[in-house]
């Protein structure tokens, strides 16, 4: 009886000490695994506060691009409105309204080509950061996978 009640305790004391020993090594994989989660988080979150930091200054710059577009326009106007009072003949007049109305839609043209590029350049600077966090993500679960 004495042997069989030490093979119980043996048997017992090595379970146990698996139980402990698994129970070790998942507490120390979900806690890796969870820091590894707060990182990744972490740094999504950012990319986030980088991106839209880039979107204010952007957008600063964009509307400072924009009020000076409108104050030179606003001024080319007013100088062809004192050229077309001073103007003698209908002729001159005409004439005066031809070259503002050229002057003025190649001034708009100039002025949405710049935009555009502007706008490109602003959407692939501020979408940069949150890009990288998608290319990690990619990766992480290319990884995972395998």
């Amino acid at each position: 009886m004495n042997e069989t009640v030490a093979k119980v305790e043996e048997t017992t004391q090595k379970l146990f000490g698996d139980m402990k020993e698994r129970a070790s090594a998942a507490y120390a994989k979900s806690s890796k695994l969870a820091e590894e989660g707060v990182e990744y988080h972490k740094a999504n979150l950012e990319a986030l506060v980088e991106s839209t930091k880039l979107a204010a200054k952007n957008a600063e710059t964009l509307g400072q691009d924009a009020a000076e577009y409108g104050r030179k326009s606003f001024e080319s106007a007013t100088a062809a409105l004192k050229g077309f009072a001073s103007a003698k003949t209908p002729t001159e007049l005409f004439k005066l309204q031809s070259d503002y109305a050229k002057s003025s839609f190649d001034a708009f043209v100039a002025e949405a080509s710049k935009a555009s590029e502007t706008w490109l350049k602003v959407t692939n600077e501020v979408f940069q950061p949150i890009s990288s966090r998608i290319s990690v993500t990619v990766e992480k679960m290319k990884t995972s996978a395998l």
